[in-house]
């Protein structure tokens, strides 16, 4: 539907914001099939993660500015393979090893730059920076009466720049975390994610600077070659926990656990509940300290003769606490793959204090 009225706005934020997340574990996933996690290949796709992670965290500031209430629960954990939400043509998204072909016919149609024009007035888009320009439309003829920001929530949004950092080939000018309160920030947050993922018409740079390529080039650069991707774990396609070895599968259930524990961890974040800094520490230790070591384990284990495992980024069914759950299976997990234990041990240390 158009967005007519502040209820349609904040219905397309949220959609938004599923959109952001839905993109971070096919990346992820292709990033982890790459044997050498320090090669440029790699590190170009997670510098995209890290900006995804960003513009999830933009788009729920913009939602909580615009009063509405974020929603970070099971629904929000996409099941792959899926199409990506509110796209034109239909656009499958799936879980599959890093190749050329696969940059090229679905990550850079994700991050495709946007036609030039205003967009479509019967909400069906082929780019994102369409969706975005009609978010952007929306908050313009919205905010007439002046009531559009009048309760922005200020100390639920995650707006401290100290607790936002570039990695490799991610420029500082092209943006960070800001406080949404009013028509021109929200406006500038919009141009921070279009700027930095597709990309305006065919602008390369997401800087003013020319330091950071847009998205789209990041990803031309791994399927043009230019950036090689160099040698891929077998992993299986779309993978499910159930396709591995009994062994096996309680490490990629505690990926899941864990991964569902990021949605909890984004819950808290913007809670307004007194806890942010150490949820924003707790994200952190959960992608790159837990998630990360687990998802590189899994890639070189074998799951049958022909294929390795990889992290499948299901969603998890937690029947109680979420943290306790994920802390018994860490130490169980940690107690038969030794070489887990480090970033076991760390699971039980993120609980929220009370």
């Amino acid at each position: 539907m158009p967005i007519n009225t502040i209820t349609d706005l904040r219905e397309h934020l949220e959609i938004a914001t599923r959109v952001e997340l839905s993109t971070i574990p096919p990346y992820l996933f292709a990033m982890y099939s790459i044997k050498d996690q320090d090669s440029d290949a790699a590190r170009l796709i997670a510098s995209v993660v890290v900006e995804e992670m960003l513009h999830v965290t933009l788009v729920t500031n913009l939602l909580l500015a615009v009063g509405g209430e974020p929603d970070f629960g099971p629904d929000a954990v996409t099941q792959y393979p899926s199409l990506l939400l509110h796209h034109t043509p239909d656009l499958l998204v799936t879980l599959e090893r890093c190749t050329p072909e696969l940059i090229r016919d679905t990550f850079m149609i994700i991050e495709s730059p946007q036609a030039p024009g205003a967009p479509p007035e019967d909400d069906v888009f082929e780019t994102l920076g369409q969706f975005y320009a009609a978010i952007a439309n929306a908050l313009d003829h919205l905010d007439t009466g002046g009531d559009l920001y009048a309760n922005p929530q200020p100390s639920r949004q995650l707006a401290d720049p100290s607790f936002y950092s570039p990695v490799k080939f991610d420029a500082e000018d092209s943006g960070g975390l800001m406080l949404i309160e009013n028509g021109e920030s929200a406006d500038r947050a919009l141009e921070i994610i279009v700027d930095q993922g597709e990309g305006l018409s065919d602008a390369k740079w997401a800087d003013p600077g020319h330091q950071e390529l847009t998205h789209f080039y990041k990803f031309e650069q791994i399927a043009s070659g230019i950036t090689p991707i160099g040698d891929i774990w077998p992993v299986l396609s779309n993978p499910r926990s159930g396709d591995f070895p009994s062994a096996i599968q309680p490490v990629s259930e505690l990926f899941n656990a864990l991964y569902g524990l990021m949605f909890v961890t984004m819950g808290d974040i913007f809670s307004g509940n007194g806890q942010q800094t150490h949820a924003v520490g707790a994200m952190y230790t959960l992608m790159s300290l837990c998630l990360a070591p687990i998802a590189r384990y899994l890639v070189r284990e074998p799951s049958d003769s022909v294929h390795n495992c990889a992290p499948t980024f299901e969603r998890y069914q937690f029947s109680g606490d979420p943290w306790a759950e994920a802390s018994a299976l860490a130490q169980s997990v940690a107690r038969d793959h030794r070489e887990l234990k480090e970033p076991c041990d760390l699971v039980g240390s993120l609980r929220p204090t009370t």
